[in-house]
C-alpha cells in the first residue's frame, strides 16, 4: 500500500518495504502466476452471486485469509505460525478468532483492480528499498517492483528468511540498513 500512496504523495520522501505483497496481482494471477483466467472469472461470479445473497440479507462468506490448522501447505502453514499462535495472535475485541484476518469474498475480489505497481517509476527520483527473504513466497512482488520502479532504488534480500520471518525475528531484520536509509534520506 505504501507503494501506492508514495506514487501521489509526494511527502513521502523515502520509501521502504519488508515482505511486500502486491495484493492486486495476488488476487487476479495468483502466487507465481497459478490461477487461471477461468478460475478468475468463476471467482468474479461467486462474487457477484454473493454480493445479493448479502444484499438479501444472506449469510456471509469469507475466503482467504489465514486456516486455522496446520495442512501441510508452506505458505498457509507459515502464516498458521504467526497469525494462529501467541507469536502474533491477536483478536480484536468483538471479534470472532474464525473470521480474524480472513476477508469476505465479496470484499476481497475489489483487490483484482488494485494495480498498486502501475506507475511505480514516478516515486523516482525518490529513492525506494525493497527488503524480502531469500525463502519468501512472496519474494516476487518485491523483485517486480524492481524490475519497474527506477533509479534510485535497492532490492535487498535476506539470506534464510521467509515473509513472515521478517515480521519478528528480529536477528534477520535488517534494521542496520533501514537505519542508515531514512537517516540518508530524510535529511
Amino acid at each position: 500500500f505504501v507503494i501506492s500512496a508514495a506514487k501521489i504523495d509526494p511527502r513521502l520522501k523515502a520509501i521502504a518495504t519488508v515482505s511486500m505483497y502486491d495484493m492486486g496481482a495476488a488476487n487476479r494471477n495468483g502466487l507465481k502466476h497459478g490461477m487461471t483466467l477461468q478460475q478468475r472469472q468463476q471467482i468474479l461470479r461467486q462474487a457477484a452471486n454473493q454480493r445479493y445473497v448479502e444484499f438479501q440479507g444472506g449469510e456471509t462468506l469469507y475466503t482467504g485469509g489465514t486456516q486455522h490448522s496446520l495442512t501441510g501447505d508452506p505458505v498457509g502453514d507459515e502464516f498458521y505460525d504467526f497469525y494462529r499462535t501467541p507469536r502474533g495472535e491477536v483478536t480484536p475485541a468483538g471479534a470472532s478468532s474464525q473470521t480474524t484476518t480472513r476477508p469476505t469474498l465479496t470484499s476481497n475480489v475489489k483487490f483484482m483492480n488494485f494495480y498498486p505497481f502501475n506507475d511505480i517509476e514516478t516515486i523516482s527520483p525518490r529513492p525506494l528499498l525493497l527488503i524480502t527473504g531469500a525463502d519468501a513466497h512472496s519474494r516476487e512482488f518485491s523483485e517486480d517492483a524492481y524490475q519497474r520502479a527506477a533509479e534510485p532504488k535497492q532490492l535487498l534480500v535476506i539470506p534464510n528468511a521467509g515473509h513472515v520471518d521478517l515480521y519478528d525475528r528480529v536477528e534477520l531484520i535488517p534494521f542496520d540498513t533501514l537505519t542508515t536509509f531514512f537517516q540518508s534520506h530524510l535529511q
